[in-house]
């Protein structure tokens, strides 16, 4: 019978950490509503395709270090904090960012790639220190 109680308990753990994990990622592109559908279409490829490796909330993505302890070699930047203009980010685009050690050249071309570094230039570096 004690072992009962223990299953409870280790079930509500469970249920409480799949409830956690399930939170995670759930910030959504937020652009503005007068926004061309070139910027909206960036927002959402960037999403996609770089939200792995960058942190931009404008994005609703989380894939940076925000502390120095907690970065990773494969940390891109913060996109909240660093401002890009769009032949900056088509650069960074065509050859794998700007130190070519992790990010895949060319992982958006195009229309596609043009649309990031639209997307890009008008909504990065707005938590920028001043």
């Amino acid at each position: 019978m004690a072992a009962q109680p223990r299953m409870l308990a280790a079930l509500a753990v469970l249920g409480g950490a799949a409830a956690a994990l399930g939170a995670c990622g759930t910030q959504e592109v937020s652009v503005s509503s007068s926004d061309p559908p070139a910027i909206k279409s960036g927002a959402d490829i960037f999403a996609a395709r770089c939200g792995g490796c960058h942190t931009f909330s404008k994005a609703g993505t989380q894939g940076g270090a925000t502390k120095i302890k907690d970065r990773e070699r494969v940390d891109g930047p913060n996109f909240d904090a660093r401002k890009e203009t769009v032949p900056q980010v088509l650069y960074a685009i065509r050859n794998g960012g700007f130190s070519g050690a992790i990010m895949p050249e060319n992982i958006v071309t195009g229309r596609e790639a043009q649309a990031v570094a639209e997307f890009l230039a008008k909504y990065s570096g707005r938590k920028a220190a001043k």
